[in-house]
């Protein structure tokens, strides 16, 4: 049996700290996305993509494949990327400092051991400036300990993200962990259809977007930017008229211009009495301010 170590459940995460980590990491979710991507069936809103938090860091979930399945794990415990079939085989590969093209190569080539031969696009998404993973060399920044820290307030952001999915009675996705992004992510709908979404994403075609975006959503999560340690984000979309220029609570939370939607520091709400009341309060007070600004039917609001 394994031992117990310290769970602190909102550690700090000083993005100064493991910058170069967090962006490299983001890209190896992304190789191992690009993967999950060509494997599930599609469903809507893209939501056959994103990863899952577990009880060791990041899953795809199983996958399915020849009659069988694939499952690939980032255990950020052990700090190794696991790859399980349902004919019984395991195999892993380190994470630790190694560059994105070393990452690639290596997942590849377990990916032919296991008899999975799936084609994918080599080049990174929604980021600026993109290089293709084989050809990356320059993110190869690896801290374990930041990496375990960030999945312990996955895990914290997840529990809470959870619970406000589960006040809803509307249609609302599952907590997905969208490797786009890098964000943890959940959205509730109105049920009325929305207009085209207009793009301009870095590196993803604008009718990604469109697809993302078909119904009238308010939508919220956690993304490990935007602020010293990280901010928990909401928006509407369509934006309705007054929406930004509602006050939210809880104090310390805002609307960010650039960003279009409302903000919290991850940071006030590591430091608050509560932590879960504090952001349960933020996702609900936006979401009502959406609702009311948008007019969303009663029945669902």
């Amino acid at each position: 049996m394994s031992g117990t170590s310290t769970f602190d459940p909102w550690p700090a995460l000083p993005l100064a700290d493991w910058q170069d980590t967090r962006d490299t990491l983001h890209l190896w979710t992304q190789v191992v996305g690009k993967v999950r991507l060509a494997l599930a069936p599609a469903a809507n809103h893209w939501w056959h993509v994103p990863f899952y938090v577990d009880a060791r860091g990041l899953t795809t979930s199983l996958m399915p494949h020849r009659g069988g399945g694939l499952e690939v794990v980032f255990d950020l415990t052990a700090h190794e990327l696991q790859l399980l079939t349902t004919r019984g085989q395991h195999r892993r590969m380190a994470l630790e400092p190694r560059s994105v093209a070393d990452f690639a190569a290596e997942f590849r080539a377990h990916l032919t051991a296991l008899d999975v031969d799936v084609p994918i696009n080599g080049m990174p998404v929604e980021i600026a400036d993109a290089v293709p993973f084989d050809e990356d060399t320059g993110h190869a920044s690896y801290d374990a300990d930041a990496v375990h820290r960030f999945w312990t307030s996955l895990v914290s952001a997840d529990r809470v993200l959870s619970r406000f999915r589960g006040g809803w009675r509307g249609k609302a996705s599952p907590v997905h962990f969208f490797w786009g992004a890098f964000d943890l992510a959940v959205t509730r709908f109105s049920g009325r259809p929305a207009a085209p979404h207009p793009g301009g994403v870095p590196n993803c075609p604008d009718w990604v977007m469109t697809e993302a975006y078909s119904d009238e959503v308010s939508s919220c999560g956690y993304w490990p930017g935007g602020a010293d340690e990280g901010v928990f984000y909401a928006y509407a979309y369509p934006e309705p008229p007054g929406y930004r220029q509602t006050p939210v609570t809880p104090a310390g939370a805002s609307f960010d211009a650039a960003l279009g939607e409302f903000v919290l520091p991850y940071a006030d709400v590591r430091r608050a009495t509560d932590p879960d009341a504090h952001l349960l309060d933020f996702l609900t007070s936006t979401h009502e301010t959406a609702a009311a600004t948008g007019r969303w039917p009663r029945a669902e609001s």
